[in-house]
C-alpha cells in the first residue's frame, strides 16, 4: 500500500472506533483486519501504528482542533495528529491517490495551516488534558501519585512491554526462554516474577511453537504477582471468582502443581469457553469452569468452604492504559460509580466464601484508591472476621524473591515505578 493508502484505512478504522465508543477498540481493529485480509502484515502494522497514535495522543489532538475552531472527528484528528506529531503536511496524503482520503476541504486545508510549527503539547492545555487523564480520573489519580502523578501519567502513555508466564507444569523459565531463543525470539527475565519472560514488543510469540504447546502464556508480570500472592498449594480448594479467560487460573494451576481443585468462575460464557481451550493447552486438570448466572445459589451452598478465594474485580482498567488506550474515553464517571457497587458485592461475596484461616485476595487493574484500598477498607470496617497480610509477610509466604516493590500493607504496582501495568492486590486471612 502507499502512504496514502495506508492513510485512507487508518481513517477508516478510526471512523469504525467512533461509532463504537463503548467496544474495546483492539477487538474493532481485529474485525476491521480479518475483513481485508488482502492487507499484508507489514501494511497492516503501520495501519494500527497511526491509528494507535491518533488514539493515545486524542485528548492533546482534541483540544488543538477546538483551539483552532474545528471540530474533533476522526479526519481532523488524524489530520492534527500528521501535523503536530508526525510533522508533515496532511496535504499529501489527503486525495492523493485511489484509496486515499478525500481530499482536504477549505476548512481543513485552514486547519492544517494552523496547525503547522505548533507544539503537540501547550503551556495553556488544562491538566486533564497536559497529563492525558480523563477529568473523572484525574481526583483519584493525584490522590494516588501526589507529586509522582507526571512521571506515572507519562509511563501509562508508553507502550507495555510483552510479558510471558512460563508454565512450570510442561517446562523451566530457562528451557522456555532456550525455546524461543530457537524460534527467533530473545527474553529476558522479568525483575519481580520468578516465572515470567519480557520480550521485545510485538514479538510473534503467538506464532511459536513454545506457545501452541503450552509452555509460556502472555501475562503482564503485575498480574503474575498477584496470582502467587495467593498463594495457592497443592491439595487446596481455591476459587477464582472473577477468572474471566483464566489467565490467572492458569498460574493458580501451576503453584497447586495441578493437584487439588480450583473453580473458575465467571458471569460471562464466552469468556469461561476461551478459559476452557487455555487451561487444556497448558495441561491444567484441576480446574473447573462455572458460570454464575443470576439466582444461582452455588456462591450460597460453598460458604466458607475455599482455603484461597481470587476476587479479581471487574474495574475501570486505569493500570492498563498503556496498554489499552482507548479505555481513557470508554469509562466515565458514571461506570465508576456502577463499579464501585460492583466491586463490594464480589467483596462481600469472595468474604463469604473464604474458610477460617484461609486467605482472601482482592485484586483490581485500577490505580484509583476508591476501587482499591477504600474498597478493602470499607469490608475490613464491616467484618471483624478479617485481618489484613502485610504485603511483606504475604510477600515471603508466596516465595517470592526479594522485597516487595512498594511500601505500605497493599501490593501497588505501577508501569513507571515497577514497569508493569498498574495493579493493586490485598491479602486478607479470616479469623473466624
Amino acid at each position: 500500500m502507499t502512504p496514502a493508502g495506508r492513510n485512507g484505512a487508518v481513517l477508516e478504522l478510526l471512523e469504525a472506533l467512533a461509532a463504537a465508543p463503548r467496544r474495546p477498540a483492539d477487538a474493532i481493529a481485529h474485525e476491521y483486519l480479518r475483513a481485508r485480509r488482502f492487507i499484508g502484515a507489514a501494511d497492516r502494522r503501520a495501519i494500527t501504528d497511526l491509528a494507535w497514535g491518533v488514539v493515545r495522543e486524542q485528548a492533546r489532538l482534541a483540544w488543538w482542533v477546538s483551539r483552532c475552531g474545528g471540530r474533533p472527528e476522526p479526519r481532523s484528528l488524524l489530520i492534527a495528529y500528521h501535523a503536530l506529531v508526525l510533522r508533515q503536511d496532511p496535504a499529501l496524503l489527503f486525495g492523493a491517490g485511489r484509496f486515499a482520503p478525500a481530499p482536504l476541504t477549505p476548512a481543513e486545508a485552514a486547519l492544517a495551516a494552523r496547525l503547522r510549527g505548533q507544539p503537540l503539547r501547550h503551556p495553556d492545555q488544562p491538566p486533564e488534558v497536559a497529563l492525558n487523564i480523563p477529568a473523572w480520573a484525574l481526583p483519584g489519580l493525584t490522590a494516588r501519585f501526589g507529586a509522582d502523578l507526571p512521571a506515572e501519567a507519562a509511563a501509562l502513555e508508553a507502550e507495555a512491554p510483552l510479558d510471558l508466564r512460563v508454565n512450570l507444569l510442561k517446562t523451566s523459565r530457562e528451557a522456555a526462554r532456550a525455546a524461543l531463543a530457537e524460534e527467533g525470539i530473545a527474553t529476558e527475565p522479568t525483575p519481580y516474577s520468578p516465572w515470567g519472560l519480557r520480550a521485545p514488543k510485538r514479538a510473534p510469540v503467538m506464532a511459536t511453537r513454545a506457545f501452541r504447546s503450552g509452555l509460556i502464556e502472555v501475562q503482564d508480570e503485575g498480574s503474575q504477582i498477584i496470582a502467587a500472592l495467593v498463594d495457592a498449594r497443592p491439595g487446596m480448594r481455591v476459587l477464582d471468582l472473577c477468572a474471566g479467560a483464566a489467565g490467572k487460573t492458569l498460574a493458580l494451576a501451576m503453584t497447586m502443581g495441578n493437584r487439588g481443585r480450583i473453580s473458575a468462575c465467571d458471569v460471562s460464557a464466552a469468556r469461561l469457553a476461551g478459559a476452557a481451550r487455555r487451561l487444556a493447552r497448558a495441561g491444567v486438570d484441576n480446574a473447573e469452569t462455572r458460570l454464575l448466572a443470576p439466582g444461582d445459589r452455588w456462591a450460597k451452598r460453598q460458604a466458607r468452604s475455599f482455603d484461597r478465594v481470587l476476587a479479581d474485580a471487574p474495574c475501570t482498567g486505569t493500570g492498563t492504559w498503556r496498554r489499552n488506550p482507548d479505555a481513557r474515553y470508554r469509562m466515565g464517571e458514571t461506570d465508576l460509580r456502577e463499579l464501585l457497587a460492583v466491586q463490594h458485592d464480589i467483596l462481600v461475596t469472595a468474604a463469604d466464601l473464604t474458610r477460617p484461616g484461609g486467605l482472601l485476595v482482592y485484586a483490581t487493574c485500577s490505580l484509583l484508591p476508591a476501587e482499591d484500598e477504600e474498597q478493602v477498607e470499607r469490608l475490613l470496617a464491616r467484618s471483624s472476621d478479617f485481618e489484613p497480610v502485610p504485603l511483606p509477610e504475604a510477600w515471603a509466604a508466596a516465595g517470592l524473591p526479594g522485597a516487595p516493590p512498594c511500601p505500605g500493607p497493599w501490593l501497588v504496582m505501577t508501569p513507571a515505578r515497577c514497569g508493569t501495568d498498574g495493579f493493586f492486590a490485598a491479602v486478607l486471612r479470616r479469623r473466624t
